[in-house]
């Protein structure tokens, strides 16, 4: 394939092209029904709606919504909202189809999801994003449910926005529904660890993968792009456990130490938006340059599509752990296999935001807050599970690790729908 082809391929690519390809490339390893497969490349479901809102200066602008319900045959669907200028109808069906590959590799009783409405949040005043967030539940109310479609925080939204939506359908349904959302504040039902999850199971399977490739985790160089809940979080465990965080970046650029950053010193995104080149440095990097860093480990932890065929071939680390959702693409999966460079994907590393997401959901069904120090070891556990089972199958198609993980899933996917049956 040469370069031209390659970036064609890129400026084609997006989340939902991306996630038929690889439900494609785990079928062919797999004896699954090709009815199967077909029925899993379309959504169950894609909802569209018009948002009103009202403006502080009493104009009103409509804003377009969707939700997105791949599948649900392991359980309720499951994913986020976000709110971005970018949000399409097509983006939230491929990340849906992401959700139900995750919730199978994690072995937890959902299946996918996504949705948002596409605005720009940062034009929003906080009683704007109220409004919207409660007329958006609104237009949703019928779809969703702590039995049907769970939605959680995604880009442009947190814990607050999700206690909107929450108090919004709970007021319509005439009682208090919890199991709504998931991602909520703690006072209100959310659960501990549900913020950091994600990150830490970046970490955790950062751990274990270096560990597999005998590389020391006490020295291990990392860089990761975007220093938001996830990267942020990842890094600062990595920190913890010995490695050494030498490049963070945002939305303005890197900052960039070969002797390791005291990434507890460097504002998260959460904490003070657009800051990590407000802190000292010996070096400054543009948001591309951290990718092409000669480092151990690249976590990308920004947004999709930031490894592509222009730069794969710069790509110095010598492991790839995706801490956004689909940050490489189709093009650019082709040139790390050729090269040897194995990347850990997205539907594993990140899914501990999944993964307590269930965790809250059962804490809701049962009544009962767990500690932090439960979430902590059941969300290790479940990483190393879903690990384990990954490694399992790399090793015995001799596969790369996102090919083994979506068999993992397409694997339990199919076997759920064969018992199950198609309804006449």
């Amino acid at each position: 394939m040469s370069t031209k082809e390659s970036i064609a391929d890129d400026e084609a690519s997006t989340a939902l092209t991306n996630a038929r390809s690889q439900l494609a490339a785990a079928a062919a390893e797999l004896d699954v029904d090709d009815r199967i497969v077909e029925r899993l490349r379309y959504p169950t479901k894609l909802l569209q709606v018009s948002v009103p809102l009202e403006r502080e200066d009493g104009s009103v602008d409509v804003f377009e919504g969707f939700r997105a319900q791949h599948d649900d045959v392991r359980g309720p669907y499951k994913g986020g909202l976000r709110y971005h200028p970018d949000v399409t109808a097509d983006e939230c069906i491929g990340l849906s189809m992401w959700m139900t590959w995750k919730c199978a590799v994690m072995d937890i009783p959902f299946g996918g999801a996504k949705g948002g409405v596409v605005v720009d949040p940062k034009t929003l005043s906080t009683d704007e994003k109220e409004r919207l967030t409660r007329r958006f539940a609104e237009e949703l109310r019928d779809f969703v449910g702590p039995t049907k479609d769970i939605p959680a925080p995604d880009m442009g939204t947190d814990a607050q926005t999700m206690a909107w939506f929450m108090d919004a359908y709970s007021m319509q349904e005439g009682e208090t529904v919890p199991g709504v959302v998931t991602g909520k504040p703690r006072v209100i039902g959310g659960s501990h660890g549900r913020e950091e999850a994600p990150g830490h199971s970046v970490a955790i399977v950062t751990r274990e993968a270096a560990g597999y490739y005998d590389m020391p985790l006490d020295g291990l160089t990392v860089a990761v792009q975007g220093f938001g809940s996830v990267g942020a979080n990842a890094a600062r465990l990595l920190d913890d456990w010995g490695a050494s965080v030498v490049a963070v970046s945002d939305v303005n650029g890197a900052i960039y130490d070969p002797d390791g950053l005291d990434t507890t010193a460097i504002p998260s995104h959460e904490e003070q938006p657009e800051a990590v080149t407000t802190h000292e440095a010996p070096e400054r990097l543009s948001t591309a340059a951290i990718l092409e860093l000669d480092v151990d480990v690249l976590i990308p932890a920004a947004v999709g599509n930031v490894l592509t065929a222009e730069n794969a071939n710069d790509v110095q680390a010598d492991l790839v752990v995706e801490g956004a959702n689909g940050p490489t693409t189709a093009a650019a999966d082709e040139i790390f296999d050729a090269n040897g460079l194995p990347v850990i994907p997205d539907i594993l590393a990140n899914a501990g935001g999944v993964v307590v997401s269930y965790f809250e959901w059962l804490q809701h069904i049962n009544r009962h807050a767990w500690s932090v120090e439960r979430v902590e070891e059941e969300l290790e556990t479940e990483m190393l599970s879903a690990w384990n089972d990954i490694v399992a199958e790399v090793e015995a198609r001799d596969v790369s690790w996102r090919v083994g993980a979506y068999v993992v899933a397409l694997s339990r996917i199919a076997e759920a729908k064969g018992t199950r049956g198609l309804w006449p």
